[in-house]
């Protein structure tokens, strides 16, 4: 890739992050802000512009020609609109215009953050030398992206590849998008927790009751923890086999939280997916972790920043 440089931004509910980027995936120069997520619109647009006026305070500045950003979604790319769920100013946010007002003119690539972190992973990471990858995000929410026929494939508006709002439960609880069972509403952390309450596990004496403090627990043996995470091993599975099934993924790899418990996802992981990819043209499907850890965003942001580029000129990678 080029050695010229690529600003990055990587927008979520409580950081804003950005960086310098060169073609090879190295960050040069960064800068953060927290997300102001309950205070208005303009305000976490200052935010992000404060984030800007850093790295373009940075000798390297006038190298960067181009701008990539990944953000909590939904997004629309054909629009450059955002609207994150957990950024309740933003609903419709003109991002995309605003962001290349406050550059100059820079053009501007919007992809949803699960998609950059496909991209991340893909360039760099557990999905690189595969052409066709599901990456998927297991924290607060599930989200992910896919790369088909050796591309980013973000869709129209940048959002395809979301695999948490694939229902697998068609009588399951509703979820907070207004449809039932999907993949989040099972196997997102907070949803792991709240299984493994409800079932009557007991935290610790620090009273911690994430999923982390729950992925412990199951690591010590605690059978309540054991089936919560099982039960969201198998809502992981049956959306990872469904998409498999449609565009013929050879590989699914899983960051977040969520996917830092190792083995006590990743067995039951393993064996629910045997009973879900089950056609011989997806039995060879392999779920990893994720390798790119917590630059991922930016990273992925600035990959699709590089290959907007190179379309616009046809050069290769």
């Amino acid at each position: 890739m080029h050695t010229d440089l690529v600003a990055a931004l990587d927008i979520g509910g409580t950081k804003i992050a950005g960086a310098l980027v060169d073609g090879h995936g190295r960050i040069h120069v960064r800068a953060q802000r927290p997300t102001p997520a309950q205070e208005d619109g303009e305000s976490v647009m200052r935010a992000v512009t404060a984030v800007l006026g850093e790295l373009a305070g940075s000798p390297l500045w006038g190298r960067a020609d181009s701008i990539g950003i990944g953000s909590a979604g939904p997004v629309d790319a054909s629009a450059g609109t955002v609207s994150p769920v957990n950024v309740p100013g933003w609903r419709g946010f003109p991002l995309v215009e605003r962001v290349r007002e406050a550059t100059g003119g820079l053009p501007v690539e919007l992809i949803g953050d699960g998609v950059a972190i496909t991209a991340a992973e893909h360039w760099q990471g557990a999905a690189r030398g595969h052409d066709n990858a599901l990456c998927m995000v297991v924290s607060t929410g599930v989200g992910g992206g896919l790369v088909l026929g050796g591309r980013l494939h973000p869709g129209p508006t940048g959002n395809a590849g979301h695999i948490g709002h694939i229902s697998v439960d068609l009588d399951g609880d509703p979820c907070p998008c207004g449809s039932r069972g999907c993949v989040e509403r099972i196997a997102s952390g907070p949803n792991i927790a709240r299984r493994a309450l409800d079932e009557g596990w007991l935290p610790g004496p620090d009273g911690d009751m994430s999923a982390a403090a729950v992925a412990e627990a199951a690591r010590a043996g605690d059978p309540v923890a054991v089936a919560s995470f099982e039960r969201a091993a198998q809502a992981l599975a049956a959306g990872i086999a469904a998409t498999a099934t449609l565009v013929e993924i050879d590989i699914a790899v899983i960051g977040g939280g969520v996917g830092k418990a190792g083995d006590v996802l990743f067995t039951p992981l393993h064996k629910s997916l045997a009973d879900y990819a089950t056609l011989s043209f997806v039995q060879r499907l392999t779920v990893v972790p994720a390798q790119m850890g917590t630059d991922a965003g930016l990273v992925g942001a600035a990959a699709a920043a590089l290959a907007r580029k190179q379309d616009a000129t046809g050069a290769g990678v």
